[in-house]
């Protein structure tokens, strides 16, 4: 009996190096502008070219501007670097989405939209939240510029096999609540290192019912937790989203590759070496507090006196709390918001936006908050404006914006300003993350940030009643 992460990393071993390693090739190798211009230099250095660029893909998302589409971009460095990836995959033939292109966006939101991720691939891209394409069944990572040409170069990559842990997720989960939560809950429970060498196997009735969408969240933040990679085993859920992708097989192709796909899911009786349960009713709203995702409570919770910490984990909470302006005992709910931001790889796709939407539609941003909207793709930003959700969005105060990474790590000219806080549905709440090194992030849904935005402060989305439903 073999576990997916078994039998996909089988299928990809190319041998055995002496190290003790893998060679493992790479089915699917995704590109940006930020962490390519010098693995393409190392390989022009060493008079080497991509070795099979058919399966590369490029895209311009983490330092490109998301106000305007003008080139050449505001910042020198961002337009270098954008120019610099243009002429690479010019160069090598690799296909692009750049900028203006209908397929741009976030390389995590539109490698699953054109169906380039599927069940059983082993996928790799320099960027840390990669581990979201494993929500399809495939194992997924994040690399380092030097691995990024090492995967030029030969699309293979030395491996270190992780160990499994299965985590499983039972119960419904209640109102106002999303797989955000579900996610910063558990790596609050596990600990933001406690999957150092494992991939994480998502299981239980919750993923059972999980969208894609959910379970990408899910997936993007096992690198939160420390794992290397994270999947879900593809189910019929997987094979309904990617029928008619443009890159998902077609006719008897796609007969067949469903009944390989079927036979890439974990075996009934297969071991994990470790397996975990999270109760999943248990679990409300979540926002950090801190300067990590693992630093969060429940928004009507208050926050933990440090000393109930384990030892490892005081100071670093100590330090967190007086950055952050809390104190312990106190709750998360009532502190003033200056930014709102729903958008990044996370949370960017259109179910996100149509959840914020429900919140803010004949509402008002509070006067001191700026919020942004950035859909998390090109495609993302059409269908919903073929909604009109731009429009409930703009008519709320917010900025409506083009799909890139915007806020999330602020390597564009969307920043932080000062000691600004700032309610993110992004993935990282580290110090300096939203280009601010004083600026302070509050993780939370995209519900909940738009629950924020609209009262100036943070507050629990149960208690808001959105025009038109219940938040969900």
């Amino acid at each position: 009996m073999a576990t997916l992460l078994d039998k996909v990393w089988d299928l990809h071993t190319v041998r055995r190096l002496p190290t003790g390693q893998t060679q493992l090739f790479i089915g699917l190798h995704l590109i940006h502008e930020v962490t390519t211009p010098q693995a393409f230099a190392m390989l022009r250095e060493r008079g080497l070219v991509p070795a099979f660029p058919d399966r590369i893909f490029g895209t311009m998302d983490h330092i490109i501007p998301t106000s305007s589409l003008c080139r050449p971009a505001p910042d020198p460095v961002a337009e270098e670097m954008i120019a610099t990836l243009e002429a690479n995959c010019r160069e090598h033939h690799i296909p692009l989405f750049g900028l203006g292109d209908s397929h741009q966006g976030i390389v995590h939101v539109i490698g699953p939209e054109l169906g380039l991720t599927q069940p059983g691939m082993t996928i790799a891209c320099g960027d840390s939240h990669t581990s979201t394409h494993g929500a399809f069944g495939a194992l997924a990572f994040g690399i380092g510029t030097s691995q990024v040409r090492d995967v030029l170069a030969s699309q293979c990559l030395a491996m270190d096999k992780p160990k499994l842990r299965r985590v499983r997720f039972e119960g419904a989960m209640g109102p106002g609540v999303t797989a955000k939560d579900l996610a910063l809950a558990m790596i609050r429970q596990l600990g933001v290192n406690g999957g150092v060498g494992f991939a994480y196997e998502y299981a239980g009735d919750t993923v059972a019912r999980m969208t894609m969408d959910e379970r990408m969240t899910l997936c993007n933040l096992s690198i939160e937790g420390g794992a290397r990679m994270g999947y879900v085993n593809p189910d019929d859920t997987t094979f309904a989203f990617l029928r008619g992708r443009e890159h998902a097989p077609k006719g008897e192709a796609w007969d067949r590759a469903v009944n390989w796909w079927r036979r890439m899911a974990s075996d009934s009786n297969a071991a994990a070496d470790d397996e975990r349960t999270i109760d999943v009713p248990r679990i409300g709203p979540v926002v950090t507090w801190g300067t990590n995702p693992g630093q969060s409570v429940m928004v009507d919770e208050p926050i933990p006196d440090t000393a109930s910490l384990p030892p490892g984990e005081r100071e670093a909470a100590l330090e967190a709390l007086q950055f952050m302006g809390f104190d312990a005992g106190e709750t998360v709910k009532g502190r003033r918001v200056d930014v709102a931001f729903i958008g990044s790889c996370t949370n960017a796709r259109l179910s996100d936006l149509r959840a914020a939407a429900s919140l803010v539609r004949g509402q008002r941003v509070a006067r001191h908050v700026r919020g942004l909207v950035v859909p998390g793709s090109r495609e993302v930003q059409h269908a919903a404006e073929a909604e009109g959700l731009d429009e409930v969005f703009k008519a709320a105060g917010f900025e409506w914006r083009e799909p890139g990474c915007s806020l999330c790590l602020g390597m564009n000219d969307d920043k932080l300003s000062g000691a600004e806080t700032c309610a993110s549905s992004s993935n990282r709440n580290f110090r300096g993350r939203q280009g601010s090194p004083t600026g302070r992030t509050l993780l939370m849904s995209p519900a909940m940030v738009a629950a924020a935005a609209i009262a100036g402060e943070v507050v629990d989305v149960r208690s808001v009643v959105p025009r038109g439903g219940v938040v969900q």
